[in-house]
């Protein structure tokens, strides 16, 4: 029997978490899914995106759930304090299978800033890779300034925290996918 035919579509999980990293598979999965992303797809590190900054960095991820639990973490972002008041996101990554969602990523953003809000942030800053700079701009971010990071054009961009309400660092968002609406012909 001819099974080419009879492709099953790719799975979709029925809802995803997002939250602070809260156990070692999560953290775990939290580097994996950067290393993918930074190293393998875009090659903008050799081996390893790890730098000084995780040492002070609270790791957020998106995973997808199987039965209501997660199962795979498949975005991932950090934020962490430079000085008094100043956060900052860094690490933004999705996993390729799941960026049709498009919601992890703004979700992740929001997580992040919101989090860093409700921690006593006055201002949340990012650097943004060039192509993405619309897609942050959209969600409430303005840019400072261009720069080139990692040979890379960036953005330094900040958010708009009036936008960003703050929470604790307990909080759990569940996001569940919107199929895309049928077009008729």
């Amino acid at each position: 029997m001819d099974t080419d035919r009879f492709d099953a579509p790719p799975f979709a999980p029925s809802e995803y978490i997002v939250r602070l990293a809260r156990t070692r598979w999560e953290r775990a999965g939290h580097f994996a899914l950067r290393r993918a992303v930074f190293c393998h797809e875009q090659r903008v590190f050799a081996t390893d995106d790890r730098d000084a900054t995780d040492d002070a960095a609270i790791p957020i991820v998106a995973a997808c759930c199987v039965a209501g639990l997660p199962e795979q973490v498949v975005g991932a972002v950090r934020i962490h304090e430079s000085e008094p008041g100043l956060w900052h996101g860094s690490r933004l990554a999705v996993h390729a299978d799941h960026r049709r969602l498009g919601r992890i990523g703004g979700e992740l953003i929001r997580m992040a800033v919101c989090t860093a809000h409700g921690l006593g942030a006055t201002r949340f800053l990012a650097q943004v890779q060039a192509q993405n700079v619309p897609f942050f701009r959209r969600l409430h971010w303005r840019s400072l300034n261009e720069i080139t990071l990692h040979g890379l054009p960036h953005h330094v961009m900040e958010a708009d925290l009036a936008h960003y309400l703050p929470h604790g660092c307990e909080q759990t968002w569940l996001l569940r996918p919107q199929r895309a609406a049928r077009r008729r012909a």
